[in-house]
């Protein structure tokens, strides 16, 4: 069985038991219904493992967001082989699905062989889950290929992009953010209309979070790209609420805090993340995975530490707040933290998974600026700090999600000198589903790139990225779709680039040099 054949088989529950798996060891009160109606996943893998998730939901929508189970906790079995059929199985367990963390399993692994595929499944009260493939990273300078992804509005749109992603079957799968959204019925549908519709009110409650979560894992799409490959995922704003930012809220709504705390616990519980991550009422998902020698992602926390938008947020012109040196997007301790990691780091690439465009962004046409004060604009000395230490760090690239369009960028310590050297390129992925179909307007975007040199290519087309990284060069495509109101659109690639490597000797040179593209 190829990956396609497994990833059909397992996506449709039909890999069985070869050999049967342990008998669970929870009460003989039998569930009545299956409770792998999420799906399963994968996450954080290093060298001698991974984390494995699952949620037992028998039914998902049940309005009090416990997914219709019992208060009892309930045993969990698993299984890791090396083959599609579960012959060979090399690591085996029970976990313990607790009521009080919505029947949630986290397996964290260890001890298994670098650069290897692995296949897993779950089993509990006489059913089995679908199965999930996985992958250790490698020792060496092993080639990767890996997507980026962020926005997956549930309304706007069906998840074919997730579908065609999957099909590509890539190593690792980045997600940067906005997974899924807070709003009630509507909330956000003026530029997209409403395909689906989200359940009923918006999110301000554990039990609504939850609740929400379970809606976007039940769709089977979602569910393929889950099990096609581990994901590194951090979130964004929509996660907890529309561009919050540190402990405030973007509404000023009494009892923030406590909401963003209910967030966070739902969103650990429907994430393959290692069970560190979760501090009281902090998520830490700002962390480094390295791909052996090749490669290392810092992914970054761009919304929890940071201080509140300058000039009460939006899209504005002469906002002077935003250029002082004591603003922070990513709090002391998080800087500190990134910096000692891109000094020290001794891969060749060095890759940065982060939510909000940090190139600068001129909206307005014609004299005069107008900027994104939630973006790294609003938060300028600090961005030219970080590109000041990025030009130091062994091929840098940044990975970006928010926009719900693909941007191509040039990322400057002055982007209002064209001599200025170019430091770092920012690859940004388009949505998979926020904003609805989108659309290519030639004239708007064509004016776009002329206000802003740095940028090169921007779609406004729902899509993701497709990266092969090597030891001499990273090659991406910018993958599009021409609908998501319907089913079954096709993805293509509507522009490619091929950025080379350097060595540390000759980056500020290869740094300048153009990227090829096609």
């Amino acid at each position: 069985m190829d990956r396609r054949a497994f990833l059909t088989a397992a996506t449709a529950g039909l890999l069985l038991p070869q050999p049967a798996a342990p008998a669970a060891a929870s009460s003989s009160r039998a569930l009545r219904a299956d409770p792998f109606t999420l799906g399963v996943a994968s996450g954080d893998p290093s060298a001698d493992g991974f984390v494995l998730w699952t949620r037992l939901a028998t039914d998902p929508m049940s309005g009090d967001g416990r997914g219709g189970m019992p208060s009892r906790d309930v045993a969990v079995d698993w299984q890791v082989a090396t083959d599609e059929r579960f012959s060979k199985i090399v690591e085996s367990g029970t976990a313990t699905a607790r009521a009080r963390a919505a029947h949630s399993v986290h397996v964290e692994l260890k001890g298994l062989r670098p650069g290897r595929d692995y296949f897993y499944r779950f089993r509990s009260q006489g059913r089995l889950s679908p199965a999930g493939r996985t992958r250790t990273t490698p020792a060496g300078e092993t080639p990767l290929t890996f997507a980026v992804a962020a926005c997956a509005h549930y309304e706007h749109g069906y998840y074919t992009a997730y579908r065609r992603l999957a099909e590509q079957e890539p190593d690792l799968v980045v997600f940067l953010g906005d997974y899924m959204y807070e709003y009630g019925p509507s909330g956000y549908t003026a530029l997209a209309g409403r395909v689906r519709t989200h359940t009923p009110g918006k999110c301000r409650t554990l039990a609504g979070y939850r609740l929400r979560h379970a809606q976007y894992k039940s769709d089977p799409d979602l569910q393929a790209a889950h099990a096609v490959a581990p994901w590194l995922v951090s979130f964004d704003d929509h996660e907890v609420e529309n561009n919050w930012a540190g402990p405030v809220s973007s509404t000023g709504a009494a009892g923030f805090e406590q909401r963003r705390a209910q967030a966070f616990r739902a969103y650990y519980e429907n994430m393959p993340l290692r069970g560190g991550s979760l501090q009281g009422a902090v998520l830490r998902v700002n962390r480094r995975v390295s791909w052996g020698t090749l490669a290392r992602f810092h992914l970054l926390d761009t919304r929890q530490f940071r201080d509140d938008q300058a000039c009460l947020d939006g899209v504005r012109a002469g906002c002077d707040e935003r250029l002082s040196d004591r603003r922070t997007l990513l709090g002391a301790d998080q800087w500190r933290w990134l910096e000692s990691g891109l000094n020290g780091s001794t891969t060749r690439w060095n890759l940065l998974g982060q939510q909000i465009l940090m190139a600068q962004r001129d909206f307005k046409v014609g004299p005069g600026r107008e900027v994104n004060l939630d973006s790294w604009d609003g938060y300028a000395a600090e961005r030219t700090r970080l590109l000041g230490s990025l030009s130091r760090t062994p091929n840098p690239v940044v990975l970006t999600g928010d926009a719900h369009m693909h941007h191509l960028a040039e990322l400057k310590t002055d982007f209002d000198d064209p001599g200025s050297p170019v430091v770092a390129r920012e690859l940004v992925a388009s949505s998979i589903a926020s904003d609805g179909d989108g659309y290519r307007d030639r004239t708007w975007i064509a004016e776009a790139l002329q206000e802003n040199p740095h940028i090169s290519y921007i779609d406004q087309r729902r899509g993701y990225l497709m990266a092969r990284l090597t030891r001499d060069e990273l090659s991406v495509d910018f993958r599009t779709l021409d609908y998501i109101s319907r089913k079954g659109a096709p993805a293509k690639t509507s522009h490619r680039i091929t950025i080379p490597s350097a060595s540390a000797t000759t980056a500020a040179a290869a740094h300048a040099a153009p990227p090829r593209t096609d």
